[in-house]
């Protein structure tokens, strides 16, 4: 038999014997009862590929008996390839999964903490009135994977010079680099500001520069990440 059919036997006894390990294991009801999670486990990770290595060995054996190296050497020789097969399968299969689960992974800005803001300024155009009551102010924040309403800070709003300014945060929940913020103002037509940060949107302690819109009104913004300042 030639050496790449004697390696895919063992490749097919190591796959052979984690299968008949792991079935033994749970029809036999191996294990710690109270804790089937860490019998499962142990079943997966200790006993199958302990299974697996018998069954290379066995199906090395049997296709190595009777050819002209059916030595002690040429078992071992063949029944090491075969794990080497099967040890690089289980990588390319791991790197495999891993690489599609970080592609189809939600892209969160902040995965494992509190969600990063939007702190922002704009400033109308000289002489643009702004409703007393935030309620007729609307913020949103758009994205291509999502949109966020925003909240505005009465505290902040003031004027700069004739013009007003109206200031808010809003969330930056994930990681993109397509965002803008829409604000719509009671009786004034809609604004819509482009948002020019990265995707990865890094903490700023300060405002950025003043942005322009065609009708003069500006934007001014920065990212405050959780627990800076």
């Amino acid at each position: 038999m030639k050496n790449s059919s004697r390696i895919a036997a063992g490749v097919a006894g190591a796959v052979g014997g984690y299968v008949a390990t792991f079935v033994l294991f749970s029809v036999l009801d191996l294990g710690n009862r109270a804790d089937p999670i860490t019998s499962g486990l142990s079943a997966l990770f200790v006993y199958s590929p302990i299974g697996a290595i018998a069954g290379v060995v066995l199906a090395s054996w049997l296709v190595t008996r009777s050819g002209a190296d059916a030595s002690n050497s040429g078992l071992a020789r063949n029944s090491l390839k075969s794990l080497g097969v099967v040890v690089l399968l289980c990588v390319a299969a791991a790197a495999t999964y891993m690489g599609v689960a970080y592609m189809t992974a939600t892209p969160w800005l902040n995965r494992n903490g509190a969600t990063p803001q939007l702190v922002f300024e704009v400033r109308l155009p000289a002489g643009a009135a702004v409703p007393k009551s935030p309620q007729d102010i609307t913020i949103e924040l758009q994205t291509d994977l999502n949109t966020m309403p925003g909240e505005l800070n009465s505290a902040g709003f003031h004027r700069d010079g004739d013009q007003p300014v109206i200031a808010g945060e809003v969330e930056l929940a994930f990681r993109t680099s397509h965002r803008q913020l829409a604000v719509n103002i009671q009786g004034q037509p809609s604004r819509v500001y482009p948002i020019g940060l990265t995707a990865w949107a890094p903490h700023t302690p300060e405002f950025g520069t003043w942005r322009r819109l065609a009708d003069g009104s500006e934007i001014r913004y920065r990212a405050k990440w959780p627990g800076k300042t």
